[in-house]
């Protein structure tokens, strides 16, 4: 099996190593993983004049969509904009339950999967594991958190000495509450306290940016505020934004609610800025105000 991911590895970064878009940001897509015969890949962005020995803070982002559904593509567009700022960005498929008939518990172990994979491969893909940001929305939220704070879940056949664990975590309308009463409970039960990231804050919790719309169905306000408690009872930064009038879902770029796509990018922006991985002013324009 080794073999054979090493040998996807040579042939997809030869053949798939292309222009992603007209700002000429250069993508290569990996197979991750092959597990029961389902092949995951994850797409990674290089930013303009991408030097290969230089090392580069990374944000990995996975795509929402309640562990049932979803595509990478939801990510594209803040992928390639912090690309453009000077990051390496990766967006990571994972298994679904419409498409691959499995649970939360396996697109965890997905999740973290991709993260030791872009760590084991960081030389290729010139991370800085240092500098590495775990993000997501809604269940790609619950992800994001689950490849830092949670101790188990995780591939047999992952080499369980890299740690899955990011730097930072970037949270969009996450699932961050699997507990009685919390979103997915009622497929999850008893085992909520292994899945459940706000049952598995601990101290050395990675500093964390919350976007959360006051009248999401999914996600009440009162979690958003009692994750940023949480975290800081443990004396780890939460940085949490709530939007007026916001559902779920407010921040991905349309043109009904592109004003907010805009502004959580750039206080995204801001953040990674305050914590050493960018420099320089948001780029990103257009914010309605």
């Amino acid at each position: 099996m080794m073999n054979f991911r090493k040998v996807l590895f040579i042939v997809l970064g030869l053949m798939i190593f292309v222009s992603g878009n007209s700002q000429n940001i250069v993508t290569k897509e990996v197979i991750y993983k092959v597990i029961n015969n389902d092949s995951l890949m994850l797409r990674v962005y290089f930013p303009d004049n991408f030097k290969k020995k230089k090392k580069y803070p990374a944000i990995v982002f996975f795509f929402g969509g309640g562990w049932n559904s979803g595509t990478i593509s939801q990510f594209e567009d803040q992928s390639k904009y912090f690309a453009s700022r000077g990051m390496v960005t990766a967006v990571v498929d994972y298994r679904i339950k419409n498409r691959n008939k499995t649970s939360p518990f396996d697109a965890v172990k997905d999740a973290k999967s991709a993260m030791r994979y872009l760590k084991i491969h960081a030389k290729d893909f010139g991370i800085d594991t240092k500098k590495m940001v775990a993000s997501g929305g809604s269940a790609g939220g619950h992800l994001a958190a689950a490849t830092t704070l949670l101790p188990g879940l995780n591939e047999s056949t992952d080499d369980l000495s890299v740690s899955p664990k990011a730097t930072a975590l970037i949270l969009f309308n996450p699932v961050i509450d699997n507990g009685e009463g919390g979103y997915g409970y009622e497929r999850i039960g008893d085992r909520y306290m292994e899945i459940s990231p706000m049952h598995n804050i601990t101290k050395g919790a990675p500093p964390t940016i919350f976007f959360l719309g006051d009248n999401d169905k999914h996600i009440p306000v009162a979690t958003g505020k009692e994750y940023k408690s949480r975290m800081e009872a443990v004396g780890s930064r939460c940085d949490l934004f709530i939007y007026e009038g916001q559902e779920h879902g407010f921040f991905n770029k349309s043109k009904k609610k592109g004003k907010y796509y805009y502004e959580t990018v750039y206080e995204t922006d801001l953040f990674l800025q305050s914590l050493g991985y960018l420099k320089g002013k948001p780029t990103i324009t257009n914010i309605e105000m």
